[in-house]
């Protein structure tokens, strides 16, 4: 793992002409300095039956009461002992506020009591007593720590992001061949995730909320937490990082965390199997670019195709497509020159949407769509149907629409390429909806209402949206 300037760090860089920096709250910091550091008490003998993954620290098959006696009373001094009760299961005997604690001890390829996995009993004890002193000690202060969060102090978020909004002005006046996600990522390339989104905010035109989609991280060096500035403590695990933004932040604060993720173009790998709504805000697009660039080529070409959209090109070719927009992005070449044929086009889009990790209509709305699509009364279906469109999350609602447009063209040249609503529902229901639960047997049960659902879309595009 690389290691990073702590965000105290990017904060001195970036701020050092015009703004004072936030004040990071050192409070739990100075904690961690002040825990107990372990002391190994190492046994005399050689012990029998010793597992390999421990070390002279085990002394076998002991009471609790030898394990207390043996630690002395000495502060973050720990054994590791055999039970007496249940031969063949390990307890680490830890001592700690003047007693002496039991843990069960578990190993499967790393040491653990808890959650956290550690490569040495070492680094478990002395996270550990992180842990305990620093909770014994500010156990009322860490309640409290997302009482008063940094993050919703605006104040100097406005000044940086007015600084950077100046600034991608004069990146884009400089370059207007280049895209706006090398623009922005120049930009900001020295400050935190919090003010590059904040940045992105104020110049984003299509500002779909999106959930922060935190995963636990361990961090390298000291490192605050980006809503309550306080220390992150311990060795490992210290907290959770957003993996597409890359905001970091203490386990607890994540819960408070607005739901305001500006994904970072350089953490987006891929165009295909991206999450719909973080696709279009790392590019800050209304609709996925796929969507767009594939739909502008077959109208543009393929709209009196014979069984456009039912006949399927090269599957190898189509896979081209969809590497070159994971390779390329906006910049990807899908003309005529390239792909002749537009049934190439036809199954790249029909790809992407299959690949969307949530489908375009999303699991939520699945089965409110599928009760709609039953309703026998015509008007009663109609109005059903646009009140679930409106429990789409906004980028799926705009996907959707623009896509209805498009399939609205299609069957207006009927007459040439012979597909009708009631076809490309056929074809479009299981590529837009999939059941919440991977059952064959409901996917074939809902068949129908799937293409009756699309067909709907198409028929009723301009009163439903």
């Amino acid at each position: 793992m690389e290691v990073e300037p702590s965000l105290s760090d990017s904060w001195h860089i970036y701020n050092a002409e015009e703004y004072q920096p936030p004040i990071w709250k050192s409070y739990l910091y100075q904690l961690q300095q002040e825990a107990p550091r372990p002391k190994r008490i190492i046994c005399p003998r050689e012990v029998e039956n010793r597992p390999k993954y421990y070390g002279r620290e085990f002394h076998g098959i002991i009471s609790r009461e030898q394990a207390d006696e043996l630690l002395g009373g000495v502060e973050g001094a720990y054994i590791l002992r055999e039970s007496q009760r249940q031969p063949g299961c390990y307890t680490l005997a830890l001592r700690f506020g003047n007693q002496t604690l039991n843990y069960r001890l578990f190993h499967d390829g790393k040491h653990f009591v808890g959650e956290k996995r550690f490569e040495s009993i070492h680094d478990l004890v002395t996270d550990g007593l992180i842990t305990l002193y620093i909770e014994t000690k500010a156990a009322e202060y860490i309640a409290k720590m997302t009482t008063n969060p940094i993050y919703e102090h605006i104040g100097y978020a406005t000044l940086l992001r007015e600084k950077v909004s100046r600034r991608l002005s004069r990146s884009k006046n400089e370059s207007r061949k280049a895209s706006v996600a090398n623009e922005e990522h120049a930009s900001v390339e020295k400050i935190s995730s919090l003010v590059r989104r904040a940045a992105l905010t104020h110049d984003n035109h299509f500002n779909y909320e999106k959930t922060h989609n935190f995963k636990v991280h361990t961090f390298r060096g000291p490192h605050w937490c980006e809503y309550c500035a306080n220390f992150m403590w311990g060795l490992i695990a210290q907290g959770v990082r957003c993996s597409d933004c890359g905001l970091n932040v203490h386990k607890q604060c994540s819960k408070h965390v607005p739901n305001d993720c500006q994904p970072d173009l350089k953490r987006i790998k891929k165009v295909y199997c991206c999450d719909l709504t973080t696709l279009v805000k790392a590019h800050n697009t209304q609709r996925p670019m796929v969507v767009d660039i594939c739909i502008r080529e077959i109208e543009a070409r393929g709209l009196k195709s014979e069984g456009i959209y039912r006949v399927s090109g090269f599957t190898e070719h189509i896979e081209d497509v969809k590497m070159a927009f994971d390779r390329d992005g906006e910049k990807a070449d899908i003309s005529a020159n390239i792909y002749p044929d537009i049934n190439i086009i036809t199954g790249a889009l029909k790809l992407y949407f299959r690949d969307l990790p949530i489908p375009v209509i999303t699991y939520d709305t699945y089965s409110k769509f599928i009760e709609a699509a039953k309703i026998s009364n015509a008007d009663e279906r109609l109005e059903a149907v646009h009140e679930v469109l409106m429990l789409l999350p906004p980028a799926h609602y705009e996907t959707l629409r623009y896509l209805m447009i498009h399939l609205k063209k299609v069957t207006m040249n009927e007459k040439d390429n012979l597909m009708n609503a009631e076809n490309l529902g056929i074809v479009f229901g299981p590529t837009l909806m999939r059941p919440p639960e991977d059952s064959t047997l409901t996917t074939l049960h809902d068949m129908r209402y799937q293409k009756l659902i699309v067909q709907i879309l198409i028929e009723n595009e301009d009163v439903l949206f």
